[in-house]
């Protein structure tokens, strides 16, 4: 009798034991489930259009958020950093979608004391209010702060992030990939650019945009770096102009530079195989950088220069 007793509590607890086990097995999958990444796109032209490509790319893609750039803080000789090429809204943004106001300001305008983080607020606040824009979280700063300015941006966005959390939004700035190595700015997140990653001023130099091995080199510290990230990839190609192989600039208008007949036009753009390779390093490294990807920027070209599945992988990687 107490044989059989005995085996029946040694049966118990190993049941009991297989199914603690099978819940840590459970639980640990679950803990290590990669989140479904938030689908985004930054917006970064001077005039807002919301014609029936972008509105269908939009709704075929899932596209959750927006990064509109409102405008540019520039340092003028003698003067403050005043805005420039603020967006035109010609259309509505659209509805559902939570839209991020994005400002990008020069490193010029960080060589002295910024006293402008409650204009650059009270801007941005007008410019929602006008447009009817509503379904805001979070503010974005874009500058490629350096070792000399830092200090100077960090007390501006301590200055910034206090008001914006104020009104229960977030903070986050731009992160190129050479200030990973440098302290972490005081915010709530972070985008990784990974884009313009090297020099479009030589001509033999085919990956200015995105290049792996660049990329490779800078992100040994991404798992360390204590801010909450995401990542943006680029969609553009550019187009340099060399005279005599020495770099005379980039050409974003068809006017903007005469052309001579001996002048070399190099366009540049990220190839699919560059781009994913970019994206597996990121995942090797710190995965949970996609949970949201961002991808730069819109326009009609940029979003229809791949078939839906190829948009569909660099979504979803």
């Amino acid at each position: 009798m107490n044989r059989v007793k005995t085996t029946h509590v040694k049966h118990t607890l190993k049941a009991r034991l297989a199914l603690l086990v099978g819940l840590l097995l459970l639980l640990g999958a679950c803990s290590n489930k990669r989140q479904t990444p938030v689908r985004a796109l930054y917006y970064w032209s001077t005039t807002f259009v919301n014609d029936s490509l972008k509105t269908h790319f939009y709704h075929q893609h899932g596209v959750q958020r927006l990064y509109v750039r409102y405008f540019d803080v520039v340092k003028h000789p003698d003067k403050d950093p005043l805005p420039n090429a603020t967006i035109t809204f010609n259309d509505s943004v659209p509805q559902g979608m939570e839209i991020i106001p994005t400002v990008f300001i020069t490193n010029d305008c960080m060589r002295q004391p910024a006293t402008f983080a409650k204009q650059l607020w009270q801007r941005i606040c007008q410019m929602n209010e006008t447009h009817g824009i509503k379904n805001v979280k979070e503010i974005q700063i874009d500058c490629d702060w350096s070792k000399q300015t830092q200090d100077i941006y960090f007390d501006f966005l301590r200055q910034l992030h206090k008001m914006v959390e104020q009104a229960g939004l977030k903070l986050s700035v731009t992160i190129r990939l050479h200030q990973l190595a440098m302290p972490v700015p005081p915010v709530d997140k972070g985008t990784l650019m990974l884009y313009n990653t090297g020099d479009f001023r030589k001509l033999d130099y085919q990956k200015p945009i995105l290049d792996p091995d660049v990329v490779r080199r800078y992100i040994s510290g991404l798992r360390a770096y204590s801010l909450p990230l995401n990542a943006a990839y680029p969609l553009f190609r550019v187009r340099a102009l060399f005279r005599g192989g020495r770099f005379i600039g980039l050409i974003h208008t068809k006017d903007e530079y005469p052309v001579l007949p001996t002048d070399t036009i190099a366009v540049r753009e990220t190839s699919l195989t560059d781009l994913q390779s970019v994206q597996h390093l990121i995942m090797k490294h710190r995965p949970d950088v996609h949970n949201e990807i961002i991808l730069y920027d819109v326009n009609n070209r940029n979003l229809t220069k791949y078939p839906f599945h190829t948009y569909e992988k660099i979504y979803n990687p």
